[in-house]
């Protein structure tokens, strides 16, 4: 199983993540996602990309709640 193991490669970690390899590459060579490499392949912690999507999430968080969406304004008479 992928997520089971510390270490994972690339296909290994977009099927963590939930995207695809190509999209992964994006956002490594973007410095978006933490991952290092190991020869000439890129590895991935299973630890790092936990604690990135916990990061990623509260930012979100902190992200939905300055801006409510036009119909949810509407809604509350705003």
């Amino acid at each position: 199983m992928a997520d089971s193991r510390e270490v994972m490669n690339i296909r290994q970690a977009s099927q963590y993540l939930g995207v695809s390899p190509d999209t992964l590459y994006k956002y490594v060579s973007e410095a978006k996602v933490p991952a290092f490499k190991l020869g000439n392949r890129w590895k991935f912690k299973k630890s790092k990309l936990d604690q990135w999507m916990e990061d990623q999430s509260s930012v979100g968080d902190g992200r939905s709640q300055k801006k409510k969406p036009k119909s949810a304004r509407a809604a509350a008479g705003q």
